[in-house]
Order: structure tokens, then C-alpha cells, then sequence
């Protein structure tokens, strides 16, 4: 069978291993026509930090050996990318910034050598923003990664290059990872579906220093592509202690599971967040479908929304309140709403941080207890679609000097209790930018969230490509 670049470039995982497995397609058929869509089309979206081509070639190859022996593992010979936060052997990490490079990796991260094992073959490492910080597609090294779905617009971060990858067809798979929405914010800005999975689910080695709050997971193009992704990503490691010792389910074999008779809240706002009104009626209709789908859907205002935003803005600046010593050196060449965001949390305290780690935990058992009485909750994704990406909020939002969470309100409570959550695309505004739909679950139960999502997908039906 010949197929086209654009055929090759847009297959699913499922597709791709079917064909190959058929012998209507080879693994360097594939990665190479890949390749070509990234030569392309990638200068004009800048999705990628590196490219590996002569190395996914080789990998390639070898694939197509394992599969004339008989011997193809699950994601054989199929394309996948790397964010440019986690180690791939030979490759350097940037971290899209100039104040924290590494050389090239002696080794590959456990999640990428998972990946590895399974078949996957690496074409290349996407950008991200710089130190994962922000919602924001740009960061100093690399410069501007541009949405798909039009050039200057926001792609979401901090997986961003993942995010526009998926979307514009450079292969099925991306890794991506989330620390306060950074998987879920680009799925939604580039219409692809990102799964931040329990915390633990997926190793994160070495273990992030912002309490619990970071998550390796996939962006794809269909739910079950992630599925497939997990299930190969997932179980415990020994670098990361906190890794769940629970072995991963067959998501892929059981996601057909349909939405009747499922408890589902739905919180437009979280009882608190602005939200742009073309955003706000996609969702209602999405939330709508669900109904037709059969699940009981009842609209909440939870307690425990309001007091997100002081505990989000506390930790961010916090968090990144620590680089302080870097702004000596460094400060002319970092973003200007990094250096903003650093200043404000460089001066707190340990007593001030345990204070607001307590009032956290208080926030967390009260969303537990919200996700005990339902079997799903949904909200939006994000509050707002695509903006100019050198803003830091669209130009109709209060203008701040580093404040992307005021319109990232839905994404990161789940980081801080947890809770799997995943973005899956759920219609386009009328000036045709894509809206995602936030499906949160109780912790384990990454399965509800994979099944949920599936169920609506295939009722929405395919995936819907960016203007290219």
C-alpha cells in the first residue's frame, strides 16, 4: 500500500501497527514520511528543539527487521516525540532555557527507555517553556512555537511542542508533562487530547521538587493512542520513590465502556473562575452530548474553588522563587514575566511554606470529598482559547506582570490532589480555535478518565485537523 506523507503523518499508533503488521506498510516508511512532514512544515511552527533523523531512521530499520522475525513489541516502529525536559542518550536538554542546559545525556530517562523498549521510535524532542514555568508557547532558546491552528497564537505550555506536534501530524505519540496544566493546556489551545495521569502512575525520575505537584503523561490524537501510551509509560521505578507500586491496567483493552449511568458533575466555573463566553458554550454543549449519551449529569459550585487561586499563585511563586541566585547572571536573558514571577517568591519563608502546605491539604481533602459522590467531574480545560502569543493573558483580560493561572483556574487543583485529569478536543469557538473538555476523576482511576473521554470522542467523531 502507498500512502501519503499526509496519511502517514496523521495515522494512529493503532493504524500504523496494523499496516505493518499486514505488511502493507514498513516502520521506515512511516518514521521517514514523517520526517519529511517535520522538514516541511515545522519552520513555520517550531514544535521541535531537536530532530533525530538519522538515529529514527536507524530504529526504524531495525523495526522492520522485528517485524519480518515475527518479533514486534506493542508501539513497534512507531513515531513518537520526547519534551524537551526529559533525558534522551546523546541528545542535549535544554529546558528552553539559557541558565539550565545539560550537555548530551549519558543515558535515556526511564519513561523514554520505556518507550524504547516497547518499539517507539524517537524522531525528535519538542519545546516547552522555559523551566516548564508558564502557559505561555515561547521561552529564550527556541523561541516562539506557534499553534497550528494559526501562526502567533498560543500553543499552551509548558509541553508545547508536544502539544503542536500531535496536531500537525508529526507522528501519533508525544510525551508531555504537567505541572500545573502543562499538558492539558496545550491540548486544548492545539485540539488534541493530553492525560495528566494519577500522581505516580507514570515515574517521574528525578523526582520533582514542587511537592507532588509534576506528571509525565501522554498527548495524542486519540484517546486510544493515549491509552497505549500509558499502559507502556506506567508501573513503579526505583528512582521514584514515590511511584505507585500498582502494575498499570490494559487501558487500550477496556476502554469501550459507555457513559450511561454515570454520575458526572459538571462546574462551568469551579464556583470562582472567569471564563470567555464562546469557551463557556462549547463546553455547555459538550456537557450537553453527555447527557445524550446517558450519563446523569448535575452542575456544582464546590466549596474548595475559591480557595484555589491564593494557593496556585503562592506555590508557582514559590516554586520558582527559589531561582533568585540565577537572576544575577541570567535575568537579561530570561522572559520578562519569569523574572516577575521569581521576584515575588524569592523572599518567603519555610514557616510561610508549611503554613500554606497545611491550608493545601485541608483544599485536597475537600476535593476528595467533592470526587467520592460522583463518578467523573467536568469543567473546561482552559477559561480562554488561542491569544497572541506574546501576551501573558488575551488582550480583553486584566493585564499582569507574570499571571497566566488567572485564566488557567480548571488545571491546577488536580495537580495538587492527584487526581488523573485529561483535555479531550470538544469543539471550536465560531472564530474556529479548539476548545478542550477537562474530565477529572478519583485517584486509580486513570481508567474512568480514558473510558469517559473515549466514549465522547467517538461520538464526536475524528479528529479535527488545523488549517495547514
Amino acid at each position: 500500500m502507498s500512502l501519503t506523507d499526509d496519511a502517514f503523518g496523521y495515522a494512529s499508533a493503532r493504524e500504523l501497527h496494523g499496516l505493518y503488521a499486514a505488511g502493507e506498510a514498513a516502520p521506515s516508511e512511516a518514521v521517514a514520511a514523517v520526517l519529511r512532514r517535520i522538514e516541511a512544515l515545522d519552520p513555520g511552527l517550531n514544535a521541535f528543539s531537536s530532530v533525530m533523523a538519522e538515529e529514527a531512521m536507524a530504529a526504524a530499520r531495525a523495526s522492520d527487521a522485528r517485524f519480518a522475525a515475527g518479533e514486534a513489541r506493542p508501539l513497534e516502529g512507531v513515531p513518537v516525540t520526547i519534551k524537551d525536559f526529559y533525558d534522551v542518550a546523546g541528545q542535549p536538554t535544554e529546558t528552553g532555557s539559557w541558565a539550565v542546559r545539560k550537555g548530551p545525556a549519558a543515558a535515556d530517562n526511564p519513561v523514554t527507555a520505556r518507550l524504547r523498549a516497547a518499539g517507539a521510535v524517537i524522531v525528535g524532542k519538542t519545546t516547552m517553556s522555559e523551566f516548564a514555568w508558564s502557559g505561555i508557547s515561547r521561552n529564550p532558546v527556541n523561541g516562539i512555537t506557534h499553534n497550528p491552528w494559526g501562526h502567533g497564537l498560543n500553543a499552551g505550555a509548558s509541553s508545547a511542542g508536544a502539544g503542536v506536534a500531535a496536531a500537525a501530524g508529526f507522528g501519533p505519540l508525544h510525551l508531555g508533562s504537567d505541572g500545573a496544566g502543562s499538558i492539558r493546556m496545550p491540548a486544548h489551545f492545539c485540539g488534541v487530547f493530553g492525560l495528566k495521569p494519577t500522581y505516580g502512575r507514570v515515574p517521574h525520575v528525578p523526582v520533582s521538587n514542587t511537592d507532588y505537584a509534576a506528571y509525565i503523561g501522554p498527548m495524542t490524537r486519540t484517546v486510544a493512542d493515549g491509552a497505549a501510551m500509558l499502559k507502556v509509560m506506567a508501573g513503579p521505578h526505583p528512582l521514584d520513590h514515590t511511584s505507585a507500586e500498582a502494575p498499570p491496567a490494559d487501558y487500550p483493552a477496556l476502554l469501550d465502556r459507555p457513559l450511561r449511568g454515570r454520575r458526572i458533575a459538571f462546574s462551568p466555573d469551579l464556583g470562582h473562575a472567569r471564563v470567555d463566553p464562546e469557551v463557556a458554550q462549547v463546553v455547555a454543549r459538550a456537557v450537553k452530548s453527555l447527557e445524550d449519551l446517558g450519563a446523569q449529569v448535575e452542575e456544582i459550585s464546590p466549596p474548595w474553588g475559591p480557595l484555589g487561586p491564593d494557593l496556585g499563585r503562592f506555590y508557582w511563586t514559590a516554586f520558582l522563587g527559589r531561582r533568585a541566585a540565577l537572576l544575577e547572571e541570567y535575568e537579561a536573558r530570561m522572559g520578562a514575566d519569569l523574572v516577575a514571577c521569581i521576584r515575588e517568591g524569592a523572599h518567603y519563608s519555610a514557616t510561610d511554606y508549611l503554613d500554606w502546605r497545611e491550608r493545601k491539604f485541608a483544599y485536597v481533602a475537600q476535593i476528595a470529598q467533592t470526587l467520592q459522590a460522583y463518578d467523573l467531574l467536568v469543567t473546561p480545560a482552559a477559561s480562554v482559547a488561542a491569544f497572541p502569543v506574546e501576551l501573558v493573558q488575551p488582550e480583553h483580560w486584566h493585564a499582569h506582570a507574570w499571571d497566566w493561572l488567572a485564566w488557567a483556574q480548571f488545571s491546577y487543583p488536580f495537580n495538587m490532589s492527584g487526581d488523573p485529569a485529561c483535555s479531550v478536543p470538544c469543539g471550536v469557538t465560531p472564530a474556529g480555535l479548539p476548545v478542550g473538555l477537562q474530565i477529572v476523576a478519583r485517584r486509580f482511576d486513570d481508567l474512568g478518565v480514558l473510558q469517559a473521554a473515549h466514549a465522547f470522542e467517538q461520538a464526536r467523531g475524528p479528529f479535527a485537523r488545523p488549517p495547514l
